[in-house]
């Protein structure tokens, strides 16, 4: 809470807004398809004055910008994709590992990355029974090293050495 002392011995309090409860705010075009600015046409072409008709260098630039509107909602989304599917690659190669995060309620997690989840278009990774956000871990532990050959060397666990000697090849 913040204290305003501006006035000689008054003192008044601002309440705190908590943002995460706030509805995003959207912007009324960004509902807008390529449908709705055909209509749009089609209703001005059938409405316009015919003793003034619009201009066919109008009407073409219209078409224009209305395909340039489709082609960018369309990159959009293709980047949208791609950004998805690097971020699921990128959780898919935690799992297994041990990782310190935050849940969304605040809460430190620690532990092994046992699957990942995409929920509402965000890689999620489930560590027992807490969910944690990509983009809420802060630490990836190194894999431990075990002795998987038995010879007293280590290696990364699910790795070969790879100067290890291979008898018999």
């Amino acid at each position: 809470m913040a204290t305003d002392t501006s006035g000689v011995g008054a003192t008044t309090t601002t309440p705190t807004v908590d943002k995460s409860k706030l509805k995003p705010q959207s912007d009324a075009f960004t509902d807008l398809k390529i449908e709705d600015f055909i209509k749009l046409m089609v209703t001005e072409l059938q409405n316009q004055d015919p003793l003034n008709p619009t201009d066919n260098n109008q009407i073409l630039q219209q078409m224009s910008q209305m395909q340039s509107i489709n082609s960018t909602q369309k990159l959009n989304t293709t980047l949208d994709s791609v950004l998805l599917g690097q971020n699921l690659s990128n959780a898919g190669s935690l799992i297994g590992k041990t990782v310190v995060g935050l849940t969304d309620k605040g809460d430190d997690v620690t532990g092994k990355v046992d699957s990942v989840t995409v929920l509402s278009g965000v890689p999620r990774l489930v560590i027992g029974d807490d969910s944690i956000a990509l983009s809420n871990v802060r630490l990836i532990l190194p894999t431990e090293a075990t002795d998987t050959t038995g010879d007293g060397t280590t290696t990364d666990a699910g790795t070969t050495d790879p100067t290890a000697n291979t008898a018999g090849a």
